[in-house]
């Protein structure tokens, strides 16, 4: 099994994308180019994790999304989606079950990869997934140790491996600047993308998106903190701080992930609005539009749906469920 930060034998080469050079394609008129991506939109919408969602969107509301889409179509390429996310647990057991990927990612993946197929219907060459985990590029800021990520992330490829998920694949900061240690990479990643306080400051205290960006991972920072010794408002500073740095390193990572896929529809577990670079993806059912299946654990419900909750909640109403010797997820009778 590779580690998780190569791009595994089911993806593309970093920068390079799968032509058909040679092969006979004939590119789609202009007038299905532009069916066949509208229908691909239209196929993301209903799980479409939004900042507007009292907006009634349609395709026509993301054109840069079409534009992506039609540049893939039209060359006959498959179409290669980038998703930041799937960084590490949550270090508060009140959440998760424990520090390794559970029901909540299995099913997650599962949705990515049914996404890639049902796109592949619409459209021949298909669609594949780099989920690009980001977990090392802020580890030290969320209290998070880095063997812990390289272990959650690693189990991550395995578990697609396992499920036959043949149109993800994965990616992390052990796939560039070498054997650097992590620390290191992180300084560089900062230095060379992120933008500074200043700037983000700015754009907290102009932008409503990223104000409510900030204050959510501030919010999950204070949930998440342990052993601080002080007091109630010391950790709202501190934490305040922190979030500073997840946004910037955030950012960063983007943009490498921009740079190393030029290529690429870019997608978000953030909630995004209608018409921006980023499509808001949303995973599984949840009450909580910021909550992740890293942030929780996963509710089988009588009625046969699932639905994250943090794991103290769950336990309440739900017995354990436990799948290859590890605690899975939370089922009700």
């Amino acid at each position: 099994m590779p580690p998780a930060g190569t791009v595994t034998s089911n993806s593309q080469p970093s920068n390079a994308q799968p032509g058909n050079e040679g092969s006979g394609y004939t590119a789609p008129d202009p007038q299905t180019v532009a069916r066949i991506s509208a229908e691909i939109v239209d196929l993301l919408l209903p799980h479409r994790r939004a900042s507007d969602p009292e907006i009634d969107t349609t395709p026509d509301d993301f054109p840069l999304q079409l534009e992506q889409l039609a540049d893939f179509i039209t060359a006959g390429d498959p179409i290669l989606f980038t998703l930041p996310g799937f960084p590490c647990k949550s270090p508060n057991l009140a959440k998760v079950l424990g520090h390794l990927p559970d029901e909540g990612e299995r099913l997650s993946l599962t949705f990515l990869n049914g996404l890639c197929e049902q796109i592949g219907k619409l459209y021949e060459p298909g669609a594949q997934i780099l989920i690009c985990s980001d977990g090392h590029i802020f580890g030290d800021l969320i209290h998070v140790p880095d063997d812990h990520i390289d272990e959650y992330s690693d189990e991550l490829t395995a578990m697609i491996e396992r499920e036959g998920l043949s149109h993800l694949a994965t990616f992390d900061l052990r796939a560039v600047l070498g054997d650097l240690p992590f620390d290191e990479k992180r300084a560089r990643v900062h230095e060379k993308y992120a933008p500074t306080k200043e700037e983000l400051r700015e754009q907290i205290l102009t932008d409503e998106e990223t104000a409510k960006l900030y204050r959510g991972i501030t919010r999950f920072l204070t949930e998440d903190t342990f052993g601080f010794e002080g007091t109630k408002s010391a950790l709202q500073r501190d934490c305040r701080a922190r979030a500073y740095g997840v946004i910037q390193r955030s950012r960063a990572w983007g943009d490498l992930i921009a740079e190393q896929h030029p290529r690429s529809f870019r997608l978000s577990i953030h909630p995004q609005k209608a018409g921006v670079l980023k499509f808001g993806i949303r995973l599984l059912e949840h009450s909580d539009v910021w909550m992740t299946p890293w942030h929780s654990s996963v509710l089988h419900r009588p009625d046969g749906g699932w639905e994250l909750k943090r794991s103290e909640e769950a336990e309440k109403v739900g017995r354990l469920v436990e799948r290859n010797g590890r605690p899975s997820h939370y089922e009700t009778s």
